[in-house]
């Protein structure tokens, strides 16, 4: 009887180790399910909040593009007009672009003499030259370009040197 007992009792504590393994492995398993979805959800919260900045900061987007030929209109109107210093007009077109500087709206800088970058400028049209240092340079602006914060809203319009 008593090889018996021992039998039975290695068979019980064999059982009970398995059940433990079993336990430990389990706990595993779900420790590793449990930072996985952990992870998971901190990449969509970071993924989530990086478009909401980026939907925030081009929002304006569609509406700042219709109001750029307007802008346009202002300063074709001043080339032929030449407006004074407290002519409405003038004052209204100020306040017009500051409005619009301070919702992230910036001219690019005027390219007359650098050479053509096309992440900012569009060459429109090319103009022979016989000076080697010219070529590839921009020698005049046909339309001027915007930026949106940081992102390209309307290309500069340039004309090149050939």
């Amino acid at each position: 009887m008593t090889a018996k007992k021992n039998s039975t009792k290695k068979k019980t504590t064999k059982n009970q180790k398995e059940k433990t393994v079993s336990i430990k492995e389990q706990l595993l398993i779900e420790k590793d399910k449990n930072l996985r979805l952990f992870a998971e959800f901190d990449n969509f919260r970071k993924r989530t909040a990086k478009e909401r900045i980026e939907l925030f900061s081009t929002a304006s987007q569609d509406i700042m593009t219709s109001l750029l030929p307007i802008l346009d209109n202002f300063e074709r109107s001043f080339k032929v007009n030449q407006p004074k210093e407290d002519d409405g007009i003038l004052l209204i077109y100020n306040q017009f672009k500051a409005e619009l500087e301070k919702k992230g709206l910036k001219e690019i800088e005027n390219p007359i003499g650098k050479t053509l970058d096309t992440d900012f400028h569009e060459a429109i049209t090319n103009i022979p030259t016989e000076n080697e240092e010219d070529k590839g340079k921009i020698v005049d602006v046909i339309e001027k370009g915007y930026l949106l914060s940081s992102k390209v809203l309307r290309y500069t319009k340039v004309v090149v040197a050939n």
